[in-house]
């Protein structure tokens, strides 16, 4: 299997690079600097970027990059890739150089959504500093946080995460709109680190690209303060304040300028794998997370 060790950052585009350099500094509390070739990098940690950030004229996410733990780890991805016929393509030197990273391949998984592999991230050893004063994002060894992938071709896109990403069960939820017709599935998925899920893949498509990703912060006051700032610039609500059942985050959910949705939380849980058991869960959340709000 591949040694996928976490979220190491998404690439997402806009036509206008602004829009997410206000967003992002303004109600992520988050850094924004000029990446190599063009494009935003937005800085949640002692890494230069989580987030990239590239001109385009569709607003929509475009990548996810798994991070892997070194170079013999890389080989055996690619080893394992062409074994089970997957075809992967070798990232460009600009893309390397943008993305700060030794090797990087991209494939491409069933329902159309592009997984970029990589080793080897560059690193400034320059401290994350907010403007909006966010003491730190919860990243480390955890990655970034997470990303939920549209799959409408959901068995194979299923069996692509698990058999050849290397991905394992944390839970199931079977979402029931019309109890007559049959569940839309979402499944959600670890690798090789505490976080409860770094990947989730849901049976719809959506056109950004992303049904959402999420950021975790280490106190709810820097949840609310967050909150705050989504009312002050005007950032459109997706879901209410609530609590999962499944990961237990307390967060909020809001739109990002390329369209697809950011979960802001804290408290995610973080589990022994050697301990857990997968379930399925029937409600979306302990208390509040009312996402009637952004279809308003």
């Amino acid at each position: 299997m591949i040694d996928i060790r976490g979220l190491s950052y998404f690439v997402s585009q806009i036509e206008n690079l602004s829009q997410w350099q206000r967003y992002a500094e303004d109600v992520l509390g988050m850094q924004v600097h000029a990446a190599p070739g063009g494009g935003l990098y937005v800085k949640m940690d002692e890494r230069p970027f989580r987030m990239l950030i590239v001109e385009g004229s569709e607003a929509r996410y475009l990548a996810s990059g798994w991070e892997l733990p070194g170079e013999p780890a890389f080989q055996a991805a690619l080893e394992h890739l062409t074994a089970a016929g997957i075809e992967w393509q070798p990232g460009t030197p600009a893309e390397i150089d943008q993305r700060g990273v030794q090797a990087l391949v991209k494939v491409t998984d069933p329902s159309g959504n592009t997984h970029e592999l990589s080793w080897g991230h560059r690193s400034d050893c320059l401290p994350f500093v907010s403007p909006q004063g966010v003491p730190r994002f919860i990243t480390g060894d955890m990655g970034l946080g997470h990303t939920v992938l549209p799959a409408p071709n959901f068995d194979a896109t299923l069996a692509f995460a698990k058999d050849v990403l290397g991905f394992e069960l944390s839970d199931i939820f079977n979402f029931r709109p019309d109890p007559s017709k049959p569940p839309v599935r979402i499944h959600f998925l670890h690798c090789h680190n505490a976080r409860h899920h770094s990947l989730a893949l849901a049976e719809y498509p959506v056109p950004s690209g992303c049904v959402h990703v999420m950021v975790e912060v280490d106190s709810m006051t820097e949840v609310g303060r967050a909150h705050d700032r989504l009312l002050a610039h005007d950032v459109n609500l997706s879901a209410t304040l609530g609590q999962h059942l499944n990961d237990r985050m307390t967060s909020f959910y809001m739109k990002t300028p390329s369209g697809f949705d950011l979960e802001y939380g804290f408290g995610g849980l973080q589990v022994d794998w050697a301990e857990h058991s997968a379930f399925e869960f029937t409600r979306v959340s302990i208390w509040g997370h009312d996402f009637s709000v952004g279809r308003q």
